[in-house]
């Protein structure tokens, strides 16, 4: 089947670039449809679809945009009439894969249209400020960020190998074995939390889900992690959850590196999914710092550094207190049953008996309240092991198992 790779842009400030990787692309193969989010101005030549479309479908026609038009009130309409377009023609097999372009106004135009779109389709984003920082354009999608390096604004000798990059990639993507990420039928796919003060015992728990009949798929339990690991949740690609580490919520609790945002920790429990969870990495929270200097505010905590500039300040009992709390009323709508696994021997290899953060008294604090406070349909399954040993390790796989095949 002949491919078709969506094209976001604006006809009337990037119409020649525009053309030229239609150009590109049908050169390559694949049959290019062009959408255009543009508002104001003429556009430079006739796209797929058009800006009168996009704006109806995105709940304005374009003749009322244009009465007193502005960015703040005409970019939201024209993406949500991207968004309406491109997930009917992706769900319908008719678009492989979409290319964006654009500076400041596009990059968020085009990113936000892209994180709509279903993880594995191709999506690769062309823009004058792919140097910096894309956390908020990128979120937790699977978006290609390519600097443009110079303004996208004319066609020249490097603005043609800078968009022929860009056709070949969103192409090659297209080309990839389109195999699904889950299928109907098959044993739920299991996501787990790990940070790297747990990957021992996580490379067990990935062994013993194998031997089950189970495959896992790992998030790096920094913030953005946990939260694609919840997307995954809500775009229904996995079925159960192993959350190994909840350091994002001892990270939301005080302001460190890892936090996991608002919803962290509540998508499972809501969608009634099997989980089981250990607080892992909970005991320390992340903070960036000058090299090998702890920041004021933590100087009267135990600490190690994670890395020159992250210090990992381990938590008092009333602080831990605190994130058991938090971690308690974030799973107060937790549908269904699951088992919250705690490991008196340490939560991670930093507080273990001959680890730098070992603490058993903070530790008990942790305990104590998240015993008085957890819901009645997360049962604790208290052990004397510490995170990473195979025992328990294998003990909490078994009763995800459990769940699963009730």
């Amino acid at each position: 089947m002949k491919k078709t790779i969506a094209i976001l842009s604006t006809l009337d400030t990037k119409g020649d670039e525009t053309a030229f990787l239609c150009a590109e692309l049908k050169r390559l193969g694949p049959e290019p449809l062009v959408l255009d989010i543009g508002v104001v101005g003429t556009p430079g030549f006739t796209a797929g679809v058009s800006r009168e479309s996009l704006a109806q479908a995105g709940g304005t026609p374009l003749e009322k945009l244009l009465e007193d038009p502005d960015r703040e009130t005409a970019s939201p309409v024209m993406v949500a009439g991207a968004i309406a377009e491109l997930t009917q023609r992706v769900k319908r097999g008719e678009v492989h894969g979409v290319i964006g372009l654009g500076g400041t106004q596009g990059t968020t135009s085009c990113t936000a249209v892209m994180r709509a779109l279903p993880y594995g389709l191709p999506k690769v984003m062309v823009s004058t400020i792919a140097a910096g920082d894309m956390t908020p354009f990128v979120g937790v999608k699977d978006i290609t960020m390519m600097f443009s390096v110079s303004d996208i604004l004319g066609l020249n000798p490097f603005m043609r190998r800078v968009l022929a990059s860009a056709a070949g990639a969103a192409w090659g993507m297209s080309l990839a074995e389109q195999t699904p990420i889950t299928a109907p039928g098959e044993k739920p796919l299991v996501a787990m939390t790990n940070l790297g003060v747990l990957t021992d015992g996580a490379r067990i728990a990935i062994d013993a889900f194998r031997e089950a009949g189970y495959e896992t798929i790992v998030f790096h339990a920094v913030g953005s992690g946990g939260r694609a690991m919840e997307e995954m949740m809500h775009s229904k690609i996995v079925g159960a959850v192993f959350d190994y580490a909840l350091g994002e919520i001892a990270d939301e609790v005080f302001h460190g590196l890892r936090a996991g945002g608002s919803e962290r920790l509540t998508v499972a429990g809501k969608l009634g999914l099997p989980q089981v969870l250990c607080p892992g990495g909970t005991e320390h929270i992340g903070v960036l710092c000058q090299p090998h200097v702890v920041p004021d505010e933590w100087k009267r905590n135990k600490h190690v550094f994670h890395s020159p500039i992250i210090a990992a300040p381990r938590l008092t009992g009333e602080q831990m207190r605190m994130v058991a709390r938090e971690i308690a009323r974030r799973l107060e709508n937790t549908k269904g049953d699951a088992y919250f696994f705690f490991p008196r021997g340490g939560m991670s290899r930093y507080a273990t008996a001959d680890g730098p953060l070992y603490d058993p008294e903070s530790d008990a604090a942790f305990y104590d309240e998240l015993s008085q406070h957890l819901p009645k349909t997360v049962e604790i399954v208290e052990s004397d092991l510490h995170a990473e040993d195979p025992r328990f390790v294998r003990e909490a796989v078994s009763r995800l198992v459990s769940l699963m095949e009730r």
